[in-house]
């Protein structure tokens, strides 16, 4: 079934900040951090005249994006910079498939295309790796620990920042049997897809005290838009496949919470793949529609018992972890038994959603709020404190920092307390080689032994200074990939 979805994604931006400094510039940060970057990669190269971000999944273009005038107003600022724009990107094409650029105000890591979920979660944490060197690098050049990169969705200032799941799904159904079907799932996947967060940042309702599932809940307006920077949806419309347009569209969903767990990172990534799977071969039946959405996901961000009562249109209503047994039970009813990998993810799913309704206590050694809340709970008690102390925010921020002198999940990580889902020289070979059966696979060789021909690179192509270009468009299976190299051994004597 899961060949309906055949490759995923993930973008992470990461919070940076120079400690050393007054004023610390993120843009200027995000620069030092990319050239420090010292994994074999292409230097700004990046073919940005394949991107368009107007065109939107519901069949037109969108003349103008609110998140044009702040990108007109950066440039205004940027101007005064003496950098050119390739400069300020330092966009890095690296040689595991990956791309590593400056996304203004945020170093962003996207992995390469995955056709499996493990090789995917492999692929993120590798991201956090390489990520984490740049830091360590710049701050050895700095002379001090001033530079701290965060792995996570707020910067408890009102700015959120994105961490977007991305799976490549056929184009022939329509897009409203794709919103009908996922909107459900997509509000209450943060009952073990939450990162965890402390207090609020909600500008247009209550405010909350304590810990909320998510990081994002508080930043999402509405179901369906194209802006990613404002009117944040639970389903981003904007239709850039990065494949054969007329076979795919690219799901870019922005709502979800940047993880520590790679435990939790599988779950999330690999639930949504099978429910994809199941509304693209047209088997979910009964589809769930909850009257309010939008209101609905902030809703369950503050309720982690997952039992608050929701309304539904068709009238009564239904909690969340009703919704996500709907979802699981059809899932399991179609997939299990596919591959040992599927019925991972089924069995870790039940068990999530039974341990959260029975004992949420043993959810503590791999979903992030969890570990958060009974990190947080202890040093509470501990110090007498309330959870509105802004001790607590300092410390959530912790909980993502990638230094392993200071970041909490890897204090945890590193004494065994959290669940490890690959050994660290898989990791490492994640840093190193792109996913194999995959185009990026193809992307990634080219980096490895053409680094000095190429001329521009982007997700579905490859150009050189001599020599026929690469169509990837059309790479999709791991069949794709094979007869793609075996076409190309005369034009590339390494193949």
């Amino acid at each position: 079934m899961s060949s309906i979805v055949p490759l995923m994604g993930i973008e992470t931006e990461y919070g940076i900040i120079r400690e050393d400094v007054e004023t610390s510039d993120p843009v200027e940060e995000s620069m030092a951090l990319l050239q420090r970057c010292e994994v074999p990669s292409v230097f700004r190269a990046w073919a940005y005249k394949h991107e368009n971000s107007h065109l939107d999944l519901r069949g037109f273009n969108v003349p103008s994006l609110a998140q044009d005038e702040e990108e007109d107003e950066f440039c205004a600022e940027d101007r005064k910079r003496p950098y050119s724009y390739w400069e300020m990107k330092c966009d890095r094409v690296l040689g595991n498939g990956a791309r590593f650029y400056n996304d203004h105000t945020h170093p962003e890591y996207t992995t390469p295309e995955c056709n499996s979920v493990f090789q995917l979660v492999a692929h993120d944490v590798a991201g956090e790796r390489i990520v984490a060197e740049c830091a360590r690098l710049r701050n050895q050049d700095l002379g001090q620990n001033a530079v701290q990169v965060f792995k996570n969705n707020t910067d408890y200032s009102g700015h959120s920042y994105g961490t977007h799941d991305n799976f490549l799904i056929p184009r022939k159904l329509p897009f409203e049997n794709w919103v009908q079907g996922l909107v459900p799932f997509l509000v209450t996947r943060q009952l073990y897809a939450g990162a965890g967060k402390v207090g609020s940042e909600n500008r247009k309702g209550p405010s909350h005290t304590g810990l909320q599932l998510s990081q994002r809940a508080d930043f999402i307006e509405t179901i369906l838009s194209i802006e990613t920077m404002t009117q944040r949806p639970i389903i981003n419309t904007r239709d850039e496949p990065h494949a054969t347009p007329e076979k795919y569209r690219r799901l870019h969903l922005i709502l979800g919470d940047a993880n520590m767990s790679p435990y939790q990172t599988a779950l999330k990534v690999g639930a949504t793949r099978l429910v994809l799977s199941l509304i693209g071969e047209q088997k979910l039946h009964n589809p769930i529609e909850l009257e309010d959405p939008v209101s609905a996901v902030k809703r369950v961000s503050r309720d982690k018992t997952g039992k608050v009562l929701l309304h539904r249109i068709t009238g009564g209503t239904i909690t969340p972890l009703e919704i996500q047994q709907v979802y699981l039970d059809q899932v399991e009813k179609h997939a299990l038994g596919q591959c040992k990998e599927t019925d991972w993810i089924i069995h870790e799913w039940r068990r999530t959603l039974t341990e959260l309704e029975y004992s949420p206590e043993k959810l503590a050694d791999r979903i992030d709020w969890a570990i958060k809340e009974k990190l947080f709970s202890e040093f509470r008690e501990a110090e007498g404190l309330d959870w509105d102390d802004p001790w607590l925010q300092s410390l959530d921020l912790e909980y993502h920092n990638l230094d392993p002198e200071r970041g909490l999940y890897r204090a945890l990580e590193e004494e065994g307390n959290v669940t490890h889902l690959f050994p660290e020289a898989e990791v490492t070979e994640a840093t190193r080689q792109p996913p194999e059966g995959t185009r990026a696979m193809i992307r990634g060789m080219m980096v490895q032994h053409e680094k000095d021909n190429i001329k521009n690179i982007h997700w579905t192509g490859v150009e050189f200074k001599k020599g026929p270009a690469l169509d990837l468009s059309e790479v999709v299976t791991p069949a794709d990939v094979e007869h793609m190299l075996n076409s190309k051994k005369e034009q590339f004597a390494w193949i």
